[in-house]
């Protein structure tokens, strides 16, 4: 048996219930301090690591699940900031809805050029920069911000004013001519 089994099967059953506590000082919830410590053992444990001794384990394996824990919180805040992006809160839409919805977003899209369609598309729905738009498509940042400005313009009179948000990336600065 290797070294890592026994050391795994000592956190597991002589170290579990302090690894849970400690985090429940995160999580205030038992069920999902018991879930984040289970993520971190099998994080901890997937990969081969010099872990000899069951404190050197528990020591990793309290770093994982504070590593964990403030990921998920970063991920939980930026997800709260997107949402409404994706539907609104304030009331269910029949599937009717939905499909007009997509309907005139796709109508709207058609009367883009194609290069305002795939810089819109790389900024609004990939959700990238405007550099990261410009090595995608082969163009200056210029080009892709002229493109983005026009697109929105088009998009914002074919759908309405607040489809999309404000995206200080789309204006244009004044004077600058492509």
């Amino acid at each position: 048996m290797p070294a890592w089994h026994r050391v795994l099967d000592e956190v597991l059953h002589d170290r579990r219930s302090a690894l849970v506590g400690y985090a429940a000082l995160f999580t205030l919830d038992r069920r999902d301090a018991e879930d984040l410590v289970h993520d971190a053992i099998v994080r901890t444990f997937a990969k081969p690591r010099a872990l000899t001794d069951v404190y050197t384990a528990e020591g990793y394996v309290r770093s994982v699940i504070r590593t964990m824990f403030i990921d998920s919180a970063r991920r939980t805040a930026s997800w709260r900031t997107k949402v409404h992006l994706l539907a609104d809160t304030g009331h269910a839409r029949s599937p009717e809805h939905a499909t007009a919805a997509a309907l005139d977003v796709r109508a709207a899209l058609a009367g883009l050029t194609p290069r305002e369609r795939a810089v819109a598309v790389l900024r609004y729905f990939d959700d990238l920069t405007v550099p990261e738009v410009a090595h995608e498509l082969g163009l200056s940042t210029g080009a892709v911000k002229r493109y983005l400005f026009d697109a929105t313009a088009k998009l914002r009179t074919a759908l309405g004013p607040d489809v999309l948000p404000h995206d200080p990336d789309a204006a244009v600065e004044s004077g600058s001519h492509l």
